[in-house]
C-alpha cells in the first residue's frame, strides 16, 4: 500500500474501486441494471455539493428499444453500436429552469436564487457547471454500485434536445452507458496521469 493511500480515511479497497481500478468501459454483459441500483446510486450522490444547492442535473434513463434508437441516431458512428448494446443508457442534462426550484432546495433563499439566475446566460452557465459537477458524482456512484460507466460527449446535443426535450426544459451534456463490464474490458491500457507537482502550485 502506498504512503498516500494510507493517509486517506477511505479503505484501500474502496479507493481502488472508485478511482484506481475504475475505467471507462465500451462493452458490457447482458446483466440488467435495475431501477433499485439507480435509486441507490442517486441516494448516495445527491449529497454532492452544488452552488447554492441548486442541483440542476436531470437524468433520463433510456431503456426501451424505441427510445434507444431515437437516441442512437444522434450519436457519432463510433458510439452507436455500444449505445445500442448497453444494458442501460442515461442522458445527463441540466434543468433550464432550475432557479424556479430555489425555495425547495434552499428554503428562505428562493427569491434570491430566482433573482441571481433570472438572466438566461447566467442560468445556462451555472446550470452547465453545477450539472457537470453532479455528473462526476454520478459516475463515481456508478462505480460504488459495482458497475462501470461509459460516458460520451460524441453526440449532437442540439438534436438530442429536440428529440427528447422539445419544450426546452433540459439541455443535454453527457450520455453514459451503464452496466457490468464484458470480458476483456477495458480494452485499452490506462493512459498516463499528471503527478502532484505537475498540477499543484503553492503560493
Amino acid at each position: 500500500m502506498s504512503d498516500t493511500a494510507e493517509r486517506l480515511e477511505l479503505s484501500k479497497e474502496a479507493q481502488d474501486l472508485l478511482f484506481r481500478d475504475a475505467r471507462t468501459v465500451g462493452a458490457f454483459t447482458d446483466e440488467p441494471v435495475t431501477e433499485e441500483q439507480i435509486r441507490a446510486i442517486h441516494d448516495l450522490v445527491k449529497y454532492g455539493p452544488t452552488s447554492l444547492n441548486t442541483q440542476p442535473l436531470r437524468v433520463t434513463l433510456v431503456r426501451s428499444a424505441e427510445s434507444r434508437e431515437r437516441l442512437v441516431q444522434h450519436m457519432i458512428e463510433s458510439n452507436q453500436g455500444k449505445t445500442r448494446a448497453a444494458p442501460l443508457v442515461a442522458i445527463l442534462a441540466f434543468d433550464t429552469a432550475f432557479h424556479e426550484k430555489g425555495e425547495e432546495v434552499f428554503p428562505g433563499r428562493g427569491d434570491m436564487i430566482k433573482g441571481m439566475f433570472a438572466d438566461e446566460a447566467a442560468r445556462d452557465a451555472n446550470g452547465r457547471l453545477n450539472a457537470t459537477l453532479q455528473i462526476a458524482y454520478f459516475l463515481i456512484g456508478i462505480r460504488a454500485a459495482g458497475l462501470a460507466a461509459g460516458p460520451m460527449s460524441g453526440f449532437d446535443a442540439e438534436a438530442v434536445d429536440r428529440e427528447f426535450f422539445a419544450d426546452g426544459s433540459q439541455k443535454s451534456l453527457v450520455v453514459v452507458n451503464i452496466g457490468t463490464p464484458a470480458e476483456g474490458q477495458p480494452a485499452f491500457p490506462r493512459l498516463p496521469r499528471f503527478e502532484y507537482d505537475d498540477v499543484v502550485t503553492e503560493l
